[in-house]
Order: C-alpha cells, then sequence, then structure tokens
C-alpha cells in the first residue's frame, strides 16, 4: 500500500495544496494522502502562525469526505520544533507498516535546503521522496532545475545515486529513490491569503469555501 506524507504550517491550507497533492497521489497510486500540520517549523522559530487548532480545524474542513486525504495531528502533540525525521520513523513504526510503503511528499524549493534539516541523510533512509516542481522550472533532463537537483543530491546525499529523467535511484545501500514531477502548483500561497485577508480583499476561490468562512468567523489574519 502506497500512501502519501506531506506536511506543512498549512496556516491555511489553500486550493494549491489540494491540486498538487492529488495530482501527486494519481500519478503514484498513491491510496491516500496524510496531511501533517507542524507545530513549529525549525527553520522558522519566530514564525507567528495561527494557533494549532485553527489550523487543525481548517486542514479537517478542506477535505472533509474525502477519502483520499487523511489528517495527522502527530507533530502538534509534540513539544519543540517539528522535525520531518521523528514523524518518518512515527509512521514506519507503527503496526503492520510492513505492508505500506510511506512517500514524502515536498516541493522543490523544500527539497534544496533539506541538507539544513535534522538528520536529513536519514530521511532518505525512511522513505522514498516526491518532490513537486512548477511546469515553468522544467524539471525534466538537461533543464537548469534538474541539473540543480541532480548535482545537489550528488554533493549532498550521496554520488551513489543514478539519475535519470525525473527520477534517482541508489546504487545500493539503504537510501530510497527519489521522484520528481511537474504539478499544477497554483500562484497561491499562506502569505498572500493572510495579506489578503488582512487588507479586507477576498479569498474566494484561493481557499476552500468552508475554509473562507471560518477565517472570516475567528476573525484570523485581521
Amino acid at each position: 500500500m502506497k500512501i502519501g506524507l506531506f506536511g506543512g504550517t498549512f496556516d491555511p491550507i489553500h486550493l494549491g495544496h489540494l491540486r498538487a497533492v492529488k495530482e501527486v497521489a494519481e500519478r503514484f497510486g498513491l491510496v491516500k494522502t496524510i496531511l501533517i500540520p507542524a507545530a513549529q517549523p525549525p527553520h522558522k522559530p519566530h514564525l507567528d502562525i495561527a494557533p494549532a487548532r485553527d489550523r487543525l480545524e481548517m486542514i479537517r474542513l478542506a477535505v472533509a469526505s474525502r477519502e483520499v486525504f487523511e489528517i495527522s495531528d502527530i507533530e502538534l502533540k509534540r513539544t519543540g520544533p517539528s522535525y520531518t525525521i521523528d514523524t518518518l520513523r512515527h509512521f514506519n513504526n507503527l503496526p503492520g507498516a510492513g505492508g505500506r510503503t510511506y512517500y514524502l511528499i515536498m516541493g522543490l524549493d523544500a527539497f534544496l535546503e533539506i541538507d539544513t534539516w535534522k538528520a536529513y541523510l536519514d530521511i532518505f533512509k525512511q522513505a522514498p521522496v516526491i518532490i513537486m516542481a512548477r511546469p515553468s522550472t522544467g524539471a525534466g533532463t538537461g533543464s537548469p532545475s534538474w541539473g540543480r537537483v541532480a548535482e545537489f543530491i550528488g554533493n549532498k546525499i550521496s554520488r551513489e545515486y543514478r539519475c535519470s529523467d525525473r527520477e534517482a535511484r541508489h546504487a545500493g545501500g539503504e537510501y530510497k529513490p527519489i521522484h520528481f514531477m511537474d504539478v499544477s502548483l497554483l500562484d497561491i500561497s499562506g502569505t498572500r491569503i493572510r495579506e489578503f485577508v488582512h487588507k479586507g480583499k477576498s479569498i474566494q476561490f484561493l481557499v476552500p469555501e468552508k475554509v473562507e468562512r471560518y477565517i472570516r468567523q475567528r476573525g484570523l489574519y485581521q
């Protein structure tokens, strides 16, 4: 069974998140994708984010009745920063995990900073990684973005990876494959949504209707 793991602050969750992850699920045959809101991003310790209960509730509203999505509050239950390696180990140690393959889903920018994450090399021992790239970045062979990624893999992860078009596989050992995919990354960001709300602008069609209503009712991002 293939299962996606997609983490982030989700402040707030928006249609760009959902569309991209949906396309990844279809491409890789993921049975479901688990959305994992972070308590406190370790790279943004001073980031002023909405309370965890509100971010979690917005995710619940966004994916209600959509069986392809699940939500985990595992990082919200931990104290301190949210580290991806701890989350991966949690899922891989669950009962019955031997019959599942967890795929870590992330954006291109995040991948190119992964060498600054806690125990980042162990991440590639825990799960295959799927990197989402905007079509305009050109993730295919010969493109500047692909060249950056391939160089990064060799310099920062392992020179034993063998890169082909949109995929890198390790020649041996414990390291898992790294996959690349162009997705319809809509020009939507949590920052823009928060700014729109603060300025009294509409966020219709940027977030699900239930999320828009929740933000208004709770007075978030004012």
